[in-house]
């Protein structure tokens, strides 16, 4: 199963944004994420949907945040993508007929469930203004190592 990183590359369009005096173009984007403009509005396109960002257009246009950094968390982020699996873990088969298996189901669909409320539990308490301030302090020790 391959891994879905569109949260870890939203974050870090979202901070880069936060970062921008005005609007982000979807090319200015791509390229702080190594990724084709496409990618972006599509990505852009459901955070939109959930109040998160607003897009302008024309000359001068691209993408804003559209909400308070201290009111959004992970979580909400993470809903907005159309809820991502978690794991890139799972059962051989989801419903097997051999009585191991369902066995193995059992145990693993409960651990799993478990690990993916305490994950979306803990994303809940994480908010943007919180990785801004990570950010501003790491970008703060590397400014005064520089000099």
């Amino acid at each position: 199963m391959k891994r879905d990183s569109r949260l870890s590359s939203v974050l870090h369009a979202l901070l880069h944004m936060a970062e921008h005096d005005g609007p982000m173009t979807s090319e200015a984007l791509g390229k702080c994420l190594g990724t084709n403009p496409v990618v972006v509005r599509r990505t852009m396109g459901l955070l939109r949907e959930a109040g998160l960002v607003a897009s302008d257009r024309g000359h001068s246009g691209g993408w804003r945040i559209a909400a308070d950094l201290s009111a959004v968390n992970l979580r909400q982020l993470h809903d907005a993508l159309g809820e991502p699996a978690i794991f890139a873990i799972g059962n051989r088969h989801e419903t097997p007929e051999c009585l191991v298996e369902q066995a193995v189901n059992a145990a693993l669909d409960g651990a799993f469930a478990e690990a993916e409320a305490l994950l979306l539990e803990r994303f809940s308490h994480v908010s943007l203004a919180d990785l801004a301030a990570d950010f501003a302090r790491r970008h703060a020790v590397r400014r005064s190592q520089k000099e």
